[in-house]
């Protein structure tokens, strides 16, 4: 099949993709444990696990609890450092995925955020970089940089003046206006938002009558946050003029569709991989019938078409 036969193909930034598909970082690891059950070329792309600059171990265990329609997870960023994936897992990767990848970066200060992405903007198999802005801010009491304008655009600012690689925000949904903050990035010279990260969440065990994650608190994702999420690409859509990778609640071809009907240019699937590690591959095979059933010529055209009329 030639690309102008390709009735799945997406584009974001310049970087031209087969379908719209993309594994959400935290979700997928590096990508070679999911290689090993199917061959990952298939997919648009994927965010490979959050990467900070130095080596981090994680929160305290127990980091995961089950919620009905939903999971909280506390994991805090494990990830063996930006050196690590450059000189270990990127190599390892290029073995078995000839696409490129998404980058993404975690950070707990703007000089931090810029540095690693500074590293990473030498690596040719990163397409873009999607910059993770829901990571407590030290120089201000620990608040996410992704819940303040001016904090938002601080880092976006700094990333983009170290990189030439397409930059895209990923953003909070943990905020009473997703729009100032999407704004906030977009006039700081981003390429693109990437919505949303998890919502806050958490549970408390009954016998011993104590939160289940030693974290307290946790990330709250799966399908039960997916209106959410398609509420907040929405409204983002119609705010911004920048492309959208739409996230959150994400587990079969009928929300992909719903989700680019939003505005979402591509659509990452996060939460339903840990539950069905082949979820990615039966979507992008189900996706051509589902759009048939809808009457979906090209995945490109409805970008946005809930906002017409």
């Amino acid at each position: 099949m030639n690309k102008s036969e390709n009735r799945l193909g997406v584009e974001l930034c310049g970087l031209c993709l087969e379908n719209p598909i993309i594994p959400a970082s935290g979700t997928f690891g590096y990508g070679c444990e999911f290689a090993e059950l199917y061959d990952i070329n298939i997919l648009g792309s994927f965010s490979f696990k959050g990467t900070t600059l130095e080596p981090r171990f994680g929160n305290p265990t127990p980091r995961i609890a089950e919620c009905p329609s939903g999971m909280l997870n506390s994991i805090g960023l494990q990830n063996p450092g930006v050196h690590a994936v450059i000189e270990t897992e990127l190599p390892r990767l290029q073995k078995v995925f000839n696409k490129k990848v998404i980058a993404n970066v975690g950070g707990f200060s703007v000089e931090e955020y810029a540095e690693t992405a500074a590293l990473l903007d030498e690596c040719g198999q990163v397409g873009l970089i999607e910059v993770n802005i829901s990571c407590p801010n030290v120089h201000n009491g620990g608040m996410s940089f992704g819940t303040d304008p001016k904090a938002a655009a601080q880092v976006t600012s700094a990333v983009k003046r170290v990189t030439k690689k397409p930059v895209f925000m990923k953003l909070s949904p943990n905020v009473s206006d997703i729009v100032s903050i999407a704004k906030a990035c977009e006039d700081a010279g981003a390429d693109g938002i990437s919505l949303i990260n998890t919502l806050l969440g958490m549970r408390i065990d009954l016998r011993s009558k104590k939160p289940i994650l030693a974290n307290k608190m946790g990330g709250f994702s799966g399908p039960a946050v997916f209106p959410v999420a398609v509420r907040m690409v929405y409204q983002v859509y119609e705010a911004v003029k920048l492309p959208i990778i739409g996230m959150g609640g994400v587990s079969c071809a009928e929300d992909v569709i719903e989700m680019m009907l939003a505005g979402a240019s591509a659509v990452q699937i996060g939460a339903a991989n840990l539950v069905d590690p082949l979820i990615c591959k039966t979507i992008i095979e189900k996706l051509p019938q589902t759009m048939d059933k809808y009457g979906i010529k090209n995945l490109k055209d409805i970008i946005g078409g809930a906002h017409n009329g």
